[in-house]
């Protein structure tokens, strides 16, 4: 690495002490757990709903959870369901707890790097203290933290910065064997988490190159063992996720397969996201679950090719001036770097997403820390300064904490700041339905109607609501609706739950025929035409009905009750 002179002779501040450390660490985690404190007992939200973990497959063994995609990722979720299932408290915990470790290695990496740029020894520990702190409470990591399928970006995050702060503070400028050991592990479990750390090799040769301006070549070839490990590892990861990039097995929402857009759309698109992820870094006040965020279609739609040009020209002037302030334009570089596998030319549904920024942010966070150093104030106005910064993060953090804490909330911030996004007003609906506001979830659906031609799964619960108001007509109309868009047994069971609810038993057998000439191994829909059987005083026929779907799944605890019912009606003397 770089040599540096030594420090001029000055009086030197004792070291702090081991339980000052212990201290100032418990500190901190105190006040995260505070930050985060309103989502700690939130439950299972969006995406969540469909993880194994809360599905009914959770309680399964450890094997049925490891598969080729993020299986370190799935081991936690795993552990999450062995200590509580259901309750999503410990999900929240292990959240913040990789998050608090993810910013010791930021503490790690940011001492190392402000280093190498030249800081003076006495003001390395507090820049590393302030850009860890800012990466623990900045709001921009509420969706990694509150949201429990965010851990994936968390996690990730955390593993590639430890192999990062494990390359940094390797004990020889060439690595050795033992030095590429736990940067290969590292690097390994993060990419066993996330697909997207497959970046972290560029990332290494960005930094031996930007840091040794002399001789950068040298500096590559002195890590050649690193290299040609992650080498062969990149393409064992390339052909491991091969087919995720071409999008077969993520349901269409990632790959070059998309239909929405191609690969080059995607890209004229995130010439505008980037800007998007640096506002919000800035002035973190549009932070939404479900960002209403248009395709640039051409190089011109949207002005992407203008944001292209500024992009460009801040890459030149971070270039340029690569001597003047060189964490600054490291931190440009590692910025775009680290965002590259979400933000180039791998199409994913969703142009912009707050949880991409989660290792990312490391970069921004450098370029601060270096125009901040350089401004000419005095130490303790600067101090105070960074500190009121940080005490605005923690509270807006806390707030945006709260957003998450409840679903109804999450939607309703998320469809005020996406109002043309169709899944955030079905989701708000949904949330409403769930929590028993069901005239709120009926006006919710029809305002998403409006926006779209509604799914077969938005007339479905649109149905449900207008039952759950005791409006029957409405309701079976939104039911046929979505059964003649996608005819299942479960919306078949559902139309006949609402005529056996007007003791209309002939329509309610008619459409469970149905539900089971689809599919005969849905089991509901013999736990519903037991219900009829035994609601109109035929409790044999019931009986059969609740053996049938007691043999398709035998933990149907209604069909359970009710057959226990059905055969005491059979007793001698009843």
């Amino acid at each position: 690495m770089k040599t540096r002179k030594p420090d001029s002779a000055r009086v030197v501040a004792p070291a702090p002490r081991p339980w000052a450390w212990y201290g100032a660490g418990l500190a901190a985690l105190a006040v995260l757990f505070w930050v985060y404190g309103p989502a700690m007992h939130t439950g299972f939200l969006f995406d969540d709903t469909k993880q194994q973990f809360a599905l009914p497959s959770a309680s399964q063994p450890l094997s049925s959870w490891i598969g080729p995609v993020r299986p370190v990722l799935m081991f936690t979720y795993w552990v999450n369901t062995r200590i509580s299932m259901e309750d999503t408290s410990s999900y929240h915990v292990f959240n913040i707890l990789i998050h608090a470790l993810t910013g010791i290695f930021v503490f790690l990496v940011i001492r190392r790097l402000v280093g190498w740029a030249g800081t003076e020894k006495s003001s390395r520990l507090p820049w590393a203290v302030f850009g860890a702190l800012l990466f623990l409470l900045h709001p921009l990591q509420a969706e990694s933290v509150a949201y429990i399928s965010g851990r994936s970006d968390a996690l990730c995050g955390m593993f590639g910065c430890a192999s990062f702060a494990a390359f940094l503070y390797r004990r020889s400028p060439a690595i050795t064997w033992a030095g590429v050991l736990p940067v290969l592990l590292l690097f390994a479990a993060a990419v066993l988490t996330k697909e997207q750390a497959v970046v972290l090799p560029a990332l290494f040769v960005l930094t031996d190159f930007w840091w040794n301006p002399q001789f950068p070549l040298r500096a590559l070839r002195a890590n050649w063992r690193l290299y040609v490990v992650l080498g062969l590892g990149a393409a064992a990861g390339v052909a491991l996720f091969w087919r995720m990039i071409l999008g077969q097995g993520t349901g269409g929402s990632a790959g070059f397969a998309m239909k929405d857009f191609t690969w080059y759309q995607y890209l004229f698109t995130q010439f505008r996201a980037v800007f998007t992820y640096l506002f919000n870094f800035l002035l973190p006040i549009n932070l939404t679950l479900d960002w209403d965020f248009p395709i640039s279609h051409g190089i011109f739609e949207h002005g992407a090719i203008f944001y292209l040009a500024a992009w460009l020209a801040v890459a030149a002037a971070a270039w340029r001036y690569r001597r003047t302030f060189p964490l600054s334009g490291y931190g440009y570089f590692v910025f775009l770097l680290l965002l590259s596998p979400t933000s180039s030319i791998l199409p994913i549904q969703d142009p912009v997403a707050d949880r991409r920024m989660y290792f990312p942010i490391l970069g921004l966070i450098l370029i601060a820390i270096d125009l901040l150093r350089r401004l000419r104030v005095e130490p303790r106005v600067l101090a105070t300064a960074a500190a009121a910064l940080l005490v605005a993060a923690a509270l807006a953090t806390h707030a945006r904490a709260e957003v998450w804490s409840d679903p109804i909330l999450l939607w309703r911030d998320t469809a005020l700041k996406s109002p043309n996004k169709i899944r955030a007003h079905f989701q708000l609906a949904f949330a409403y339905f769930e929590q028993g506001r069901s005239d709120l979830a009926v006006a919710e659906f029809q305002k998403t109607a409006e926006l779209k031609p509604p799914t077969a799964d938005l007339l479905h619960d649109w149905g449900l609501a207008y039952d759950a108001l005791h409006q029957p007509e409405l309701a079976l109309a939104k039911l046929r609706q979505s059964a003649a868009l996608v005819p299942t047994p479960q919306v078949f069971t559902q139309i006949a739950k609402v005529y056996a609810g007007q003791r209309r038993w002939a329509e309610a057998l008619d459409a469970l025929s149905t539900a089971e000439s689809i599919d005969p191994t849905f089991a509901i829909t013999y736990v519903f035409r037991g219900k009829i059987f035994l609601n109109s005083h035929r409790p044999a026929e019931a009986i059969e009905q609740y053996r049938r779907a007691l043999a398709i799944d035998p933990q149907i605890q209604d069909a359970q009750h009710d057959l226990a019912m059905a055969q005491s009606m059979l007793r001698p003397g009843r």
